[in-house]
């Protein structure tokens, strides 16, 4: 199955997958964005609806930021996504993430622990291991950055590094205002997803959307005394 990285997403199928909109997380944060984040994700969606065309749309978990409270307008922005969705003839799959305790109460629609692509690739969120196996894993949960000459970039990262040499394929967080984890010294033990168990076969690569790039990097086995 071909896989098409865009901006902190993944095509797989006419499947788009994005993980870690954490919509209300500008509301509780101390720091003013130049932006509201859910702005921001519905915009950029948007985008990706009308460049990819997808069947389906996966929200791979985190939809929500607080475990508690639930902001204002978050009910709005999810009811946004949702339209923007079904106005591009896609069907919407909601994962749910571990931040997601709340989400039964913005959402009336299914709430899934996984979504299977194909018989090979299931979509969690990757905060635990799912009670199927699969060959490959697309997850979000690590929000991973590649730091290089001091500038931190979103980053996927691809590989036999899952359970059992599966496949793990990891997201950067789909929200652009939250916080990324830099993986360049990382070990699988850094990790908090358990759906990576080795780091070294595992592949950083980085979307510029911009330019209509996409840059991979060598294992980070071989590649992180470079960084």
């Amino acid at each position: 199955m071909t896989v098409t990285f865009r901006d902190r997403a993944v095509l797989m199928d006419g499947t788009l997958v994005l993980a870690d909109l954490h919509f209300g997380r500008a509301a509780t944060s101390a720091v003013e964005a130049p932006i509201e984040d859910g702005q921001d994700v519905l915009g950029r969606l948007e985008e990706l609806l009308e460049a990819t065309a997808p069947r389906t749309v996966v929200l791979a978990g985190d939809v929500l930021h607080a475990f508690d409270t639930i902001p204002s307008m978050v009910d709005d922005r999810l009811a946004a996504l949702e339209e923007r969705v079904i106005d591009a003839d896609a069907e919407l799959v909601v994962v749910a993430g571990n931040h997601d305790t709340m989400l039964g109460e913005v959402w009336d629609g299914p709430i899934a622990d996984r979504y299977r692509i194909d018989e090979r690739t299931v979509v969690v969120h990757g905060h635990e291991r799912p009670d199927v196996e699969a060959e490959r894993y697309v997850l979000g949960h690590d929000h991973p950055v590649i730091e290089i000459e001091g500038q931190r970039q979103p980053c996927f990262l691809q590989g036999p590094g899952g359970p059992d040499g599966a496949e793990a394929l990891v997201l950067p967080a789909f929200n652009r205002f939250t916080a990324g984890v830099p993986i360049n010294g990382m070990d699988a033990t850094d990790f908090q997803s358990p759906l990576v168990v080795a780091a070294e076969p595992l592949e950083p690569i980085v979307r510029d959307e911009h330019a209509g790039e996409t840059l991979r990097f060598p294992q980070l086995g071989s590649f992180r005394h470079y960084l």
